[in-house]
Parts: structure tokens; C-alpha cells; sequence
């Protein structure tokens, strides 16, 4: 009997283990999200990956700053503004010698004279095919044939600098005269029978340097080199006075040695009136070799 007590309980044993096991692993796999509380610790590693979804994806901030960066066409817009402060100064220059300077855009329009081969015209314009431009004060025109004229641009200088060069292409063409009566007697006193029709280079130089930006320059080239402040050869700029020496001058000594004077326009180009008329041109290397000293005002 007690054997068959210890059989029968050895038996129900058995059973009762054999499904405790085969449930314990489906309720392994049904019971995972009531795992310890300590199981989910590891979830923070999430975002982790966060960063590199927002460099791929930015936010509507991220997104402003990149424009900003790379502004839209009309946002650029504006920027002409330091470009036109930097435009150059266009030129007409005079490709065969005595090129007719006439009172009107036709070759049925009398000649207010002759431009020099090399020389450079003022710029104001182009009607049909011719420029306009200003000869001896006045309104003029030439052609504009390629193989007549061609142009020729130089760096502006400043306000004061490119007021005072325009009065000095209005006069381009005007006779040169020596001694000719200045505008002021140096302080600002107007002289009587002065006419803008004739100047010789001081004259010229103290005309356009009143007209142009009130400055006052002295009578003649001996007194002019003195105003200012000197600059050497490699340091001169736009707007610059040039002062040289000459034929009849070279061997005297002190400012008895100067005897002409040039606003320079760059690119080794001068306004002055020496001989003929005033006029535009390079410094050839005989003026050069005669070069005195430069002032800025």
C-alpha cells in the first residue's frame, strides 16, 4: 500500500512538472514588458541618434540661419551700391591725328577744331554713330568709327577729385595763351579781364581747382608747387598737380627751376595745356625726365 502511495505521488509529480516547465517558457515570452524596471534603463540610448536626424532634417531656425547665408537673388539686390563707387571713368580716345571736333552728331556740322592722335575726349554720351562730348566749352561731337575712335577707361578718385577733372574736360581744346589772366589773384579776389577762353598751365590748374572744389592755388607754377603736401612719384594718385621742369628752365635752381604743372588722371595720363591746347594725354618719357615734384591738395 505505501509502495503504491509512493508510486502514485511520484507519478502525479512527474505530471505536474511537465507542464510547469512548458509554461514557464511561453509566459517567459508573453511576460516581457513587465520586465524589472531596471530592464529599461538601456532605452535612453535612443536619442542618442537625435543630432543626425536634425542635420539631415533642420528646423524651420536651422533653415533661416542657412538663408541668411546664402541670400535669395532680391536679397542681393543692394549690393550695386559699393560697385558703382568703384566704376570706372570711360574715355574717348583719338586714334588718328586731327580728328574733327564738330558743333553737331553729322559731318554736315562745322568743326569746333582738331583733337590730337593719343589724346583722350571726355565721354558724355552717344547719339546714332557719334559721341558726344565737350570741346572748348561747349557741347561736341565725334565719330564714332572704330577706326577713329576707340575707349579707354581709368579708377575715379574721389568726390572733391572727380568735380575739379569734370571742369577740366569742359575746357579740353581751349587755346593756350601764356601769361594769361587768372581767375583770382590767389586769395579768392576775382581779376578783371579774365575769359575762360584761353590758359596757360598754371591758369588753367587754378581755374579748375576753384571751380570744382573752391581750393585756392596761387598764381604760377613757382608758388603752386609750394601748397599741398609732396608725394613721391610711386605713391601718386588721381588728382594729383605734377610739376616739372622744362627746356628753358632745367639748369636754374630751386622753384626758379619749375615751369609747368599737370593734374594727373592715372595710368600715366595728364590733363594740362602747354603749347596749343588743353588736352588729354601720356607722359612721354622726355616729360617725365623732367618731372620736378607732385602735391596733393
Amino acid at each position: 500500500m505505501r509502495n503504491g502511495l509512493r508510486i502514485a505521488a511520484l507519478a502525479g509529480a512527474i505530471l505536474f512538472s511537465l507542464p510547469f516547465t512548458a509554461c514557464g517558457k511561453s509566459e517567459e515570452l508573453y511576460e516581457r514588458p513587465s520586465l524589472p524596471e531596471t530592464d529599461f534603463p538601456e532605452a535612453p540610448a535612443l536619442p542618442e541618434t537625435l543630432p543626425e536626424e536634425q542635420t539631415e532634417t533642420p528646423s524651420e531656425e536651422q533653415t533661416e540661419t542657412h538663408e541668411e547665408r546664402e541670400p535669395l537673388p532680391e536679397e542681393t539686390a543692394p549690393e550695386p551700391e559699393p560697385e558703382q563707387g568703384a566704376q570706372k571713368e570711360t574715355y574717348l580716345q583719338v586714334l588718328v591725328s586731327g580728328l574733327n571736333v564738330r558743333t553737331g552728331a553729322g559731318t554736315q556740322f562745322s568743326s569746333l577744331g582738331q583733337a590730337d592722335k593719343g589724346t583722350l575726349l571726355k565721354c558724355a554720351g552717344k547719339n546714332g554713330n557719334w559721341y558726344e562730348t565737350c570741346y572748348c566749352g561747349k557741347q561736341a561731337y565725334v565719330s564714332a568709327e572704330a577706326k577713329y575712335i576707340a575707349t579707354v577707361t581709368l579708377e575715379p578718385g574721389s568726390e572733391k577729385t572727380e568735380k575739379i577733372i569734370e571742369e577740366g574736360l569742359r575746357l579740353l581744346g581751349t587755346p593756350y595763351v601764356y601769361g594769361a589772366v587768372r581767375l583770382h589773384d590767389g586769395n579768392g579776389r576775382l581779376l578783371k579781364n579774365f575769359t575762360a577762353a584761353q590758359f596757360d598751365c598754371s591758369s588753367l590748374m587754378q581755374y579748375i581747382f576753384y571751380k570744382g572744389a573752391n581750393i585756392l592755388l596761387d598764381v604760377t607754377t613757382r608758388t603752386q608747387i609750394k601748397q599741398g603736401t609732396s608725394v613721391a612719384w610711386k605713391d601718386i594718385r588721381r588728382g594729383d598737380l605734377l610739376f616739372f621742369t622744362n627746356a628753358s628752365r632745367k639748369n636754374k635752381t630751386g622753384i626758379e627751376r619749375v615751369g609747368h604743372v599737370a593734374l594727373y588722371l592715372g595710368e600715366n595720363y595728364i590733363l594740362h595745356t602747354a603749347s596749343d591746347f588743353a588736352k588729354i594725354e601720356q607722359i612721354t618719357p622726355l616729360r617725365k625726365s623732367y618731372f620736378l615734384e607732385a602735391r596733393r591738395l
